[in-house]
């Protein structure tokens, strides 16, 4: 594994030197491609910064750094298009910020790692209603609803989510994944507002969803909804031929 200057890296993130940052992963990932640059030194970097917030360490002008550098580096890696830069094509994901929500770095982060596994990506924006995700996710025939919310006032309105499936009969076919950095301060909060899993980071993410689709009920949202059995010919939006 390439050894890489991770503390140096952080300072730049930290000293809001932006370019300097994105000129060194740069430099790294033409000497050792994106995959290995993402991995082992940028996930490293931003796994500190996150939990440098969680601990209060980090201000909020530090943090949009440390976003605005994964989503360059990011960007760079699924224009590069390499060998071994973006996964085998794993469906559509719904992703959104909950109705009065506008913290989006998060859920941007979220979506450029879910890129790079091989997810197609539907971005609702910020102050996404619940009817709204649904409607979505059964539109472009979605595996999973990914919802982000940054202070507890909004994650609870993720329960007006989770009652919303539930109504539509969804719940248990549609996983629902919540984020933000509420769930990682306050444990307990993913199960009461109905959340069936999260992630303690971005980069942790594409686990996620994976994991969820995997216990999801076979054929998927636009099956329940529209009444199709599973295996049937509707199974085709799904590349893989099932929930794994």
């Amino acid at each position: 594994m390439p050894e890489y200057d991770l503390d140096g890296l952080l300072n730049e993130i930290l000293d809001a030197s932006l370019d300097a940052a994105l000129k060194r992963l740069a430099a790294a990932a033409r000497r050792d491609g994106y995959p290995a640059v993402i991995r082992h030194y940028l996930e490293p970097v931003l796994q500190r910064t996150g939990r440098m917030w969680i601990d209060g360490t980090i201000s909020l002008a530090q943090s949009y750094i440390a976003g605005k550098v994964a989503e360059n580096v990011l960007k760079s890696a699924l224009e590069d298009g390499g060998p071994g830069t973006i996964s085998t094509p794993r469906g559509t994901a719904v992703l959104g910020n909950i109705e009065d929500d506008f913290h989006a770095l998060g859920r941007r982060m979220v979506a450029s790692f879910l890129r790079l596994d091989g997810w197609e990506i539907v971005d609702l924006g910020n102050d996404v209603s619940s009817a709204g995700f649904v409607d979505a996710a059964l539109e472009r025939e979605a595996r999973i609803i990914g919802v982000s919310a940054m202070m507890l006032s909004t994650a609870l309105n993720i329960r007006s989510l989770r009652e919303e499936l539930d109504r539509r009969n969804l719940s248990g076919v549609l996983p629902l994944a919540v984020g933000g950095a509420v769930f990682n301060m306050r444990p307990g909060l993913v199960e009461e507002v109905g959340g069936d899993g999260t992630a303690p980071s971005a980069m942790d993410a594409p686990a996620l969803f994976r994991t969820l689709c995997d216990k999801s009920t076979a054929g998927g949202a636009a099956n329940s909804a529209r009444g199709t059995p599973s295996g049937s010919a509707n199974d085709a939006w799904n590349p893989e031929g099932s929930r794994a």
